[in-house]
């Protein structure tokens, strides 16, 4: 898979790093020549160029990639970056930084977003998802399809506590992706049954959290 990263800062490099070590080819771009860090991902390709201009995307060539990586730390590049590899150049998977959370909501598919990461959002995210048991909890908005990476630590008290997959009636819009039990991370098939302290993952449209977050923190009657 041939990936482009606009931005090579700690995070675009640290991304690349990564998906480097993951097999696939890296191509990092940056227009300030003290970013062109070469000796740090050596394995990279390497492009002083701005890519908020057409011209430099040409010359990356990123008609051929799968994958775009806005991740540099101006919001308004990020989203020029994202419009551009998706109308310009039909790139099938645009990732997008927020450096702001209070520009959110414009990282969408209006502006060729098809993953959005807020950092600051997702730290806070992770910060409740350790402390927080039997509330959802937001990690991650898809752009497209209007859904969200949620999770909820089942408490003990639930009524779910024991029942199996297949039996529960999920709201529609949303899917069980992963249960995390201790060091495991399952699959969940029809006939696992949930156990109290299990992380749940789901995909949920966002008009189905509060029905999803209901269902799982209902407690059993006394």
């Amino acid at each position: 898979m041939r990936v482009a990263i606009a931005g090579a800062g700690a995070v675009g490099r640290s991304i690349a790093g990564e998906l480097l070590e993951n097999g696939h080819e890296v191509l990092l771009v940056d227009k300030a020549p003290t970013a062109i860090s070469v000796e740090r991902v050596p394995l990279a390709e390497w492009l002083l160029a701005d890519a908020c201009e057409i011209t430099s995307l040409d010359e990356a060539a990123l008609q051929r990639c799968n994958v775009v990586i806005a991740a540099t730390g101006d919001d308004k590049v990020n989203l020029v970056v994202s419009l551009l590899a998706k109308t310009e150049y039909g790139v099938p998977r645009v990732v997008a930084r927020v450096n702001n959370p209070k520009n959110e909501w414009l990282f969408n598919e209006s502006w060729g977003v098809d993953v959005a990461v807020s950092t600051p959002r997702l730290m806070s995210a992770l910060v409740e998802e350790a402390v927080s048991v039997g509330d959802l909890v937001r990690l991650m908005r898809f752009s497209q399809g209007d859904a969200n990476l949620v999770e909820l630590t089942l408490p003990p008290e639930s009524a779910l506590a024991g029942t199996r997959v297949g039996d529960v009636d999920w709201p529609d819009d949303t899917s069980l992706v992963t249960i995390i039990r201790g060091n495991r991370v399952l699959t969940p098939s029809r006939e696992d049954a949930l156990e109290a302290g299990d992380e749940l993952l789901f995909v949920a449209a966002p008009a189905r959290e509060e029905q999803l977050e209901d269902l799982l923190s209902a407690t059993r009657e006394a």
